[in-house]
């Protein structure tokens, strides 16, 4: 029917008759469609027939390429522009493309170093690539003071003991492998300053020198190591007239 919107539907196989007082002649007559890009086409349907245009996709900045490739790589991930043309018109589509792969680039990190003086505070960091995101899981050594970070990325560690050191595992994986990255911690003992060892060693010469300046020297003139008790009591012992008692002096010398 003339002015009216011809569909897909239309399409297929018609039986025309024309009759007058004459008699009647009857023929039959096969419509075929064409489809427009853009509407929803493909198959056939009540005889319709809809050819595929071709169609070319490319990412912004790159020719033209197939929509297909037959090895995929990390690259082939972003954005296309498709486009389907015929001889009714022209369609273009953005359509996005995601590669899957597994975990890449992995690393892990001691913050702020893998030396860690007894008792200070330190993390591990761990990061990876992948698609999907990957999962991370941790070995670590048993200890008390551990704490996870969001989603397991990390581990932080409060007052550095004997037991964080060791060896420190992360392992980061989807449907598509597992890598595992590890890191060893030292945690480092402590040490008297070497301020504390001076101040320590002149105490021990001072009292060296004092004990030093403590003399003892007996009356006869001998000189040696003395006993202040036998001095003490030999000045109380009685002694002969005529011979010089025999006693001790003690003499304070110079320090």
């Amino acid at each position: 029917r003339a002015g009216r919107a011809v569909s897909r539907h239309d399409a297929g196989r018609y039986l025309c008759r024309a009759t007058n007082r004459h008699g009647a002649a009857v023929r039959s007559v096969t419509v075929t469609v064409e489809c427009e890009r853009g509407r929803r086409a493909g198959g056939r349907q009540a005889g319709a027939r809809c050819p595929r245009p071709p169609v070319s996709c490319s990412k912004p900045g790159a020719p033209p390429q197939p929509p297909w490739t037959p090895n995929v790589t990390r690259a082939h991930a972003g954005t296309y522009l498709c486009q389907a043309s015929n001889s009714r018109g022209t369609a273009r589509r953005n359509v996005s493309v995601t590669v899957d792969f597994g975990p890449a680039a992995v690393t892990l990190r001691a913050l702020p170093s893998a030396l860690v003086p007894l008792g200070s505070s330190f993390r591990l960091e761990c990061g990876a690539e992948g698609s999907p995101p990957p999962s991370f899981s941790w070995e670590l050594p048993p200890a008390p003071n551990l704490r996870l970070g969001p989603h397991n990325r990390s581990v932080a560690v409060a007052g550095a003991l004997g037991a964080n050191r060791g060896l420190y595992s992360c392992s980061a994986g989807n449907q598509h492998g597992r890598v595992v990255a590890t890191v060893s911690v030292r945690v480092l003992e402590s040490r008297p300053g070497l301020g504390a060892t001076l101040g320590a060693l002149g105490v021990l010469l001072a009292a060296l020198a004092a004990l030093g300046g403590l003399q003892l020297k007996r009356s006869s003139g001998r000189r040696g190591d003395y006993n202040v008790r036998e001095a003490e009591g030999a000045a109380q012992r009685p002694h002969n007239k005529g011979e010089p008692p025999e006693g001790c002096g003690i003499q304070l010398g110079p320090p």
